[in-house]
């Protein structure tokens, strides 16, 4: 295709406000809001479309954001993911990805992340992609790995939740490091 947003599995695309069924599926499974992040208290599902419309609204783009990932095949919501703690002095950003259970396994998240670090690597000129993974979340940690980003440090007993205390596992990519195992796009 000739769409930088667009891979052979999913398209990465803007929220609109008919998502806030997605959003609202993602989190009401508290076994991976978990992993991603925390759990929160149940929302109603008129906060969720107010959450949902207000990201709609927002203008593309800039220093934070998140994108919703659409697979392909059924044209439906299938997660989304997120750039954020952007620091162009440095020239890095943060991202991360969510993948609803019905769509995992299928690829997608890997489609998902080279898609955005194309675009923040390609197109804004950052150098470094950091993520901040849960040490017990294995299936994200085989995945960024998969990617190339390399384990950068760990925070010992960082966050406390499920009655305990967890490391956080911190992992990296540089622009070259993404570039060396896939090539630079054309410009046509």
């Amino acid at each position: 295709m000739n769409d930088m947003w667009t891979g052979a599995k999913v398209r990465l695309r803007g929220v609109e406000p008919e998502d806030w069924k997605g959003f609202r599926d993602l989190a009401r499974n508290t076994v991976d809001a978990r992993a991603a992040d925390q759990v929160e208290p149940p929302r109603s599902d008129e906060s969720y479309r107010s959450w949902t419309a207000d990201r709609a609204g927002r203008p593309p783009g800039g220093e934070a954001f998140r994108l919703v990932i659409e697979a392909l095949a059924e044209r439906v919501f299938a997660g989304s993911v997120t750039v954020g703690e952007t620091d162009n002095r440095a020239g890095r950003f943060r991202t991360g990805i969510e993948v609803s259970r019905d769509h995992r396994g299928k690829g997608y998240a890997t489609e998902a992340t080279e898609l955005i670090l194309t675009y923040m690597f390609g197109e804004q000129r950052l150098n470094k992609c950091e993520v901040e993974v849960h040490a017990f979340n294995e299936a994200s940690l085989a995945l960024y790995r998969r990617l190339g980003f390399v384990e950068e440090g760990r925070l010992r007993q960082h966050e406390y939740f499920a009655g305990g205390y967890h490391d956080s596992v911190l992992l990296g990519i540089t622009a070259d490091e993404f570039w060396a195992t896939r090539g630079r796009p054309s410009v046509r």
